[in-house]
């Protein structure tokens, strides 16, 4: 779509600095906002000269995030420009390349004028925007817990010869730390830090299981399919829906493994095609990802483990296998998403009172559920896990996979 003009803006926590610039890339205007409840209104007022304008955010989905949704509030145009996009064009500008706001507004501006990448921001989704706020809360929790959890070992170590050996808990630290008798001041203050650690322990579990409720609470209200797929739980879903957004952004599969980082990068050079691990991508995803993938390895029954015995055989190591599970799941839930996304807009259709429909055609990977690849965390009656022997796995029909989301 030609826009007559393109407004760049470059955001800040305490201000906002905008600059106009033409079809021609020439600048035609520049401004600068604090940030404050009107900064939006205060911008819209500014460029009432232009009426034919096109704002460009950077990092609508970061820092930019606020001031793109109030313009989208206010019946603007808005495009989101990655900051990598934007410092390309600064670095590449044949004029002034100097690092100020202005210079760094005027990039994003030329940014979304040249690229075809740079995408169009809508009014947030209320249920993705709740399950990213609470995936990122659980994930904070984690890490802060597993910050604790190796200091606490640290301390025991210093306490206890061989410290403890597995992965450390509330339980079995209160239990080695009551079998300790100090034999000095020394021993007395580690005890005591040790006891200090502990406590952070405990409280770090509890709100991490109060989290997890959020998430789940928050998943169910969603109305996802995306938990059918085999060792995908809430934590997972709110972390893959939330990052993800609208799903009508990735126009196939490819598209969205490439964002996610499950599809290979080639590297080829004349007559050699040449295919490479990817590093790009986004990694919370990707991770949420590797961990449904150990999930379905984990589990000789699923059809996730069937698949990846496939490619062993095939000659294939143990990491090359892992990564074409992992493509292979990034499909299921693609499919899902896109499953979820005409499912919503039927309902919207259908207005007040009308069918949504049974959802047959959500099955992840294929036209329908007979045909998954993946079955559900818990199979039911209809599962389409492969049949096991009883002398493998004997009375596993119905056990439940471990969750192993709360791995961080």
């Amino acid at each position: 779509m030609m826009v007559a003009v393109m407004i760049g803006v470059d955001p800040h926590k305490g201000s906002h600095t905008a600059v106009v610039i033409g079809g021609a890339e020439q600048p035609l205007g520049e401004l600068r906002v604090a940030a404050s409840a009107g900064q939006a209104e205060e911008l819209v007022a500014w460029a009432a000269e232009w009426p034919e304008r096109t704002w460009a955010v950077e990092g609508a989905a970061g820092l930019g995030r606020l001031l793109a949704q109030q313009l989208v509030a206010a019946g603007e145009r808005v495009l989101d420009v990655p900051p990598k996009l934007a410092s390309r064009v600064r670095l590449l500008e044949a004029g002034d390349t100097n690092k100020n706001d202005p210079n760094d507004a005027r990039s994003v501006a030329v940014a979304a004028l040249r690229s075809k990448a740079v995408r169009q921001v809508a009014a947030e989704d209320h249920h993705g925007a709740v399950l990213k706020i609470w995936a990122r809360r659980h994930r904070d929790l984690a890490r802060s817990r597993n910050q604790v959890a190796c200091r606490l070992h640290a301390v025991i170590a210093d306490l206890v010869p061989g410290g403890v050996r597995k992965e450390i808990t509330a339980g079995h630290a209160t239990s080695v730390l009551d079998r300790i008798t100090p034999a000095g001041p020394v021993e007395t203050a580690r005890r005591d830090l040790a006891a200090q650690f502990l406590d952070d322990l405990r409280r770090l579990d509890t709100q991490l299981a109060e989290t997890k409720k959020q998430l789940a609470a928050a998943v169910r209200a969603s109305g996802t399919t995306v938990t059918e797929v085999f060792g995908v739980g809430p934590v997972i879903a709110g972390t893959v829906i939330g990052d993800t957004g609208d799903i009508s952004r990735f126009a196939s599969r490819g598209h969205f493994a490439a964002y996610n980082g499950t599809a290979p990068v080639e590297v080829s050079s004349g007559a050699r095609k040449i295919y490479r691990l990817s590093l790009r991508g986004n990694r919370r995803m990707n991770h949420a990802i590797h961990m449904a993938a150990i999930t379905q390895i984990r589990h000789a029954h699923s059809d996730g483990r069937a698949y990846y015995d496939k490619k062993i055989a095939e000659g294939k190591t143990s990491k090359e296998a892992l990564r074409c599970l992992k493509r292979r799941i990034s499909d299921a839930i693609y499919a899902r998403l896109r499953a979820d996304a005409r499912k919503t807009v039927t309902a919207i259709s259908a207005g007040p009172g009308g069918q949504t429909g049974n959802g047959s055609d959500s099955s992840a990977a294929s036209s329908h559920p007979a045909r998954q690849l993946f079955g559900q965390a818990t199979p039911g009656p209809a599962t389409t896990l492969r049949p096991r022997t009883p002398a493998r796995v004997p009375a596993a029909r119905n056990r439940r996979p471990k969750d192993l989301e709360t791995i961080s």
